[in-house]
């Protein structure tokens, strides 16, 4: 199985890199079409700033590869956020594939700390992705922008209100938090995605 992992001007490439080599995968790191086209599986990652994040996309073309794949593809944190239609970060045009908007998070009170970083539940989990075992479970979040609940949504965490942990729409599916961060309940959740 060739699993991809889409480099372009993002952080946490690396990181996710690590983690499929920890599951016995040697994935390929590529930006080249034909590549991600032809690989069984494509990771969408990223840790970054989306405005600058989507038009690195453009102008690589990356943008309009992403949009057609048609086998499973996985996007994480920045990834999950340039998959939607808007971002409030940079008002930013993403990808269109799932009908949602990125918004910040705005603090209530004053124990309201944005980014949301660290250890949250998963609510509401209702996709293959999480193989009905991870209701409940801790996953390692760090993000300053959410997507709302909507009709894709596949999984929920609460942070200052109820938003979307994961959403999955056809052959896309994309999570907020940090898979390859979040310890055996992640490692879980990259095998469930390997085995779609």
């Amino acid at each position: 199985m060739t699993v991809a992992i889409i480099k372009y001007n993002a952080g946490n490439i690396y990181s996710v890199d690590y983690a499929l080599k920890r599951l016995g995968i040697e994935p390929v790191l590529t930006a080249d079409a034909a590549l991600l086209q032809k690989a069984d599986k494509v990771i969408f990652p990223g840790v970054g700033e989306a405005h600058t994040t989507m038009q690195y996309l453009k102008e690589h073309n990356l943008d309009q590869v992403i949009r057609h794949l048609r086998q499973p593809v996985l996007g994480i944190c920045l990834g999950m956020q340039l998959m939607c239609r808007f971002s409030e970060e940079g008002e930013t045009d993403c990808l269109h594939i799932f009908d949602a908007e990125v918004k910040r998070f705005s603090p209530g009170k004053q124990e309201d700390k944005v980014p949301h970083m660290g250890w949250n539940t998963l609510n509401d989990v209702k996709e293959k992705l999480f193989d009905g075992k991870q209701e409940g479970r801790f996953v390692y979040f760090v993000h300053s922008y959410y997507v709302p609940a909507n009709i894709s949504t596949a999984a929920t965490t609460e942070y200052i209100l109820p938003f979307s942990a994961a959403l999955h729409k056809d052959n896309f599916y994309a999570v907020q938090f940090h898979p390859e961060k979040s310890g055996a309940v992640g490692e879980n959740i990259l095998k469930n995605f390997l085995n779609l």
